[in-house]
């Protein structure tokens, strides 16, 4: 049997545990929006800047690792987003009290776990793609279910321990949340890591912003990451505020069945993508998001509003990965530079999904219905960017 420092099964793992830390960095604050509003007098527009924030600067992280992470080397980037990622969670507990603002100490805790979140997001898809498996595409489909799992252990985890132990001891959640990047941490330390390709024969920057075909790509990524954080973000707010829910029942119902449907679509699209060609399951996905967006905003009753949320998820799940499907197949000579500026495509739209609903809330006068119907322009423009996308060679 292969040891832990030989055997890239080792590597899969900690890269789906990875997987779980960028979903504890992007929706634990979420679950406490509204607790944050009324601990710390925050408007709306404050807490969405949380999530803006956070998405930005795994934004400006995704731009600058296209040249910096070949230099450093993979490991010492993993073992650094994994710091990054624990400091900034655990830092929510500490830092608005440290700084004598909590607005401020929020926003720097946000601050260091996006760093965090924006170097996993650019090392992991391709640590697994350079692993010596065969089945490439069943290992990423895989790994991307891995973030949907993770959002869905934050959700149920979180609100049964809210249920028992009570919302104003989140802080104490917030610490055990920590604890798991740190566990990753050391388990990267030990599994091999592979090199992608030779830094010869990869793409430069410069050569894919070149290319056509990959700005209708970037296009995607924008869309995806908007289309499945405008309703991901303010799944639990909306179904406190808007659909009149507890917030226990807000958060198992909505961003926990919106997880639960996005790992479904994931799983069901490595299982079957041989069958179904990739851009017809990506455009029906879209007209199935935006009427999930529709029907989350306009429904006559609550629990229509739900399956409107949690069906969002099913429809959003395949854009993710779809995408990087399609870019490593068209580009497979992409590289370091690819997945990078994928990630900062991605997490552009990451940033302006939330921030959009918030923005539009605050203007409807805090209705986040007016918000979450804004947000549905994203999954149109991906359809459209689907539909002029030009054919591959």
């Amino acid at each position: 049997m292969k040891s832990i420092r030989t055997s890239y099964t080792h590597t899969i793992y900690a890269c789906y545990m990875g997987y779980i830390v960028q979903a504890i960095v992007n929706n634990f604050a979420p679950l406490l929006f509204l607790t944050f509003s009324a601990s710390f007098g925050l408007e709306l527009e404050q807490i969405a800047l949380i999530s803006t924030v956070n998405f930005a600067i795994q934004l400006c992280v995704d731009l600058l690792s296209a040249k910096v992470i070949d230099k450093v080397g993979y490991r010492a980037s993993v073992l650094a987003a994994h710091g990054f990622a624990a400091a900034g969670i655990a830092g929510l507990t500490v830092f608005p009290a440290l700084l004598g603002s909590a607005f401020g100490g929020l926003l720097l805790a946000a601050a260091l776990y996006a760093v965090g979140g924006g170097i996993i997001e650019v090392l992991i898809s391709p640590i697994v793609e350079a692993c010596p498996t065969q089945k490439k595409e069943a290992a990423m489909s895989l790994l991307h279910s891995f973030y949907c799992w993770g959002h869905l252990a934050v959700v149920v985890l979180s609100t049964v321990f809210f249920a028992l132990v009570g919302i104003e001891n989140w802080r104490i959640l917030a610490l055990l949340w920590a604890v798991v990047p740190l566990l990753n941490l050391v388990y990267f330390t030990q599994v091999p890591i592979y090199p992608i390709a030779p830094e010869q024969e990869q793409s430069t920057p410069g050569g894919l912003l070149r290319s056509r075909l990959f700005w209708f790509i970037a296009l995607l990524m924008v869309c995806a990451g908007a289309s499945e954080q405008g309703m991901s973000q303010w799944a639990s707010a909306f179904a406190e505020s808007a659909l009149h829910l507890s917030k226990t029942a807000g958060d198992l119902a909505g961003p926990c069945c919106f997880a639960l449907c996005m790992g479904t679509s994931r799983a069901l699209y490595g299982k079957f993508s041989d069958r179904v060609p990739m851009k017809k399951a990506m455009a029906a996905c879209a007209v199935l998001c935006t009427g999930c967006y529709l029907l989350a905003v306009f429904a006559p009753h609550p629990v229509l509003g739900l399956v409107g949320c949690a069906l969002c998820g099913f429809s959003v799940g395949i854009f993710w990965p779809g995408t990087f499907s399609m870019a490593a197949k068209a580009l497979p000579a992409g590289g370091t530079a690819m997945y990078a500026l994928l990630a900062l495509a991605g997490d552009l739209g990451c940033s302006a999904g939330p921030g959009l609903v918030g923005f539009a809330a605050g203007v409807a006068g805090g209705g986040l219905r007016a918000g979450i119907l804004a947000a549905a322009l994203f999954p149109v423009v991906l359809l459209l960017g689907l539909a002029a996308m030009p054919k591959e060679k």
